[in-house]
Formats: C-alpha cells, sequence, structure tokens
C-alpha cells in the first residue's frame, strides 16, 4: 500500500526547500519524510543552524504561507526540464511529460505530490528541531494552529495589527 502525503505539508515542504535555498544558498533536500503531524527534510549542509537562523527560516516560510500564495501546475516536455531542474529523483519510467508545481512566485521544481491550491490552505508553519551530523542538515517540522507558535514570525505583526485575537 502507497503512503498517503499530506497536501499541506508537502507543500510546506516546497516552501521550506526554496527558503533554505534563498537564506542560505542550499540545495533543496535530497530525502523527506512527510506527515501531517510532523515532518523533517534532510539538507547537504557544512553546518549546523542557529536558533536565530531557524527563526529566520520559520519566519520566512510562514510569510510565503500567509501570503496566500496560488499553487498551480504545469506540464513541460523531459527535455525542457533537463535544461531546467535538477532530475536527479526523476525515476527512470517518468515519461516524456514533466509535471512542474509552482508556488506563486516564490518556488517552481517537478514534483509529483498532493499540494494545497493555495498557501494560505497550510496554516501555520512550525520548525521542532534541527540537528546536524556528518555534513547533513536535518529540518523538523509540523504545522500548528497560529496561536501556538512558539518562535517569532509574521504572524505577531499580524496580531499586532488589529488583525484577529482582540
Amino acid at each position: 500500500m502507497k503512503k498517503q502525503v499530506d497536501p499541506s505539508m508537502h507543500s510546506a515542504e516546497h516552501i521550506l526547500n526554496q527558503a533554505m535555498g534563498r537564506l542560505f544558498d542550499c540545495d533543496r533536500c535530497f530525502s523527506a519524510h512527510i506527515e501531517r503531524k510532523k515532518s523533517k527534510c534532510d539538507y547537504r549542509f557544512n553546518r549546523p543552524l542557529i536558533d536565530e537562523e531557524l527563526k529566520s527560516l520559520e519566519k520566512e516560510v510562514n510569510g510565503v504561507i500567509e501570503a496566500n500564495l496560488p499553487v498551480s501546475e504545469t506540464f513541460i516536455s523531459l527535455d525542457s526540464a533537463h535544461k531546467a531542474y535538477n532530475l536527479s529523483r526523476l525515476p527512470e519510467d517518468a515519461g516524456d511529460r514533466i509535471r512542474i508545481v509552482t508556488v506563486g512566485d516564490y518556488d517552481h521544481c517537478p514534483c509529483i505530490g498532493p499540494h494545497v491550491s493555495s498557501t494560505g490552505e497550510i496554516g501555520a508553519f512550525q520548525i521542532t528541531s534541527s540537528g546536524y551530523e556528518d555534513g547533513v542538515l536535518r529540518i523538523r517540522f509540523k504545522p500548528v494552529s497560529y496561536t501556538h507558535l512558539t518562535l517569532p514570525t509574521t504572524l505577531n505583526s499580524w496580531w499586532g495589527r488589529g488583525g484577529g485575537g482582540g
């Protein structure tokens, strides 16, 4: 039986991957375990992230989620995909048309997984822990309600503007 991937957490993984690239010039994760209650991504990296960097990363991801960007798909030829994307994780039997998932103007990459239709459907994102060993940075994360965020995010400014929560 094939494991079901949660669309909101899978979409959050795409945002996390792009945030790692933008903030730390890091390639997309080489391994991921995505579930509704908790997930993890492994990155080839040269050091652990410090607390301030983890807070910045979480803030970046939550900012994209809050922006409620559309998530869409297009199909391109395998030849075009080879020119534009790293296809090292592409199965050999992928066919001649490759699905590209786009998260607004923030991220786009080949993908076969399920996704939300907009980032606002994801809910809040929280990094629960990270670890580093032998050139691998592991980031663990989960969805949380907005009231349970423990690390500072852009949501704090939203609440402070009278956008909810009294």
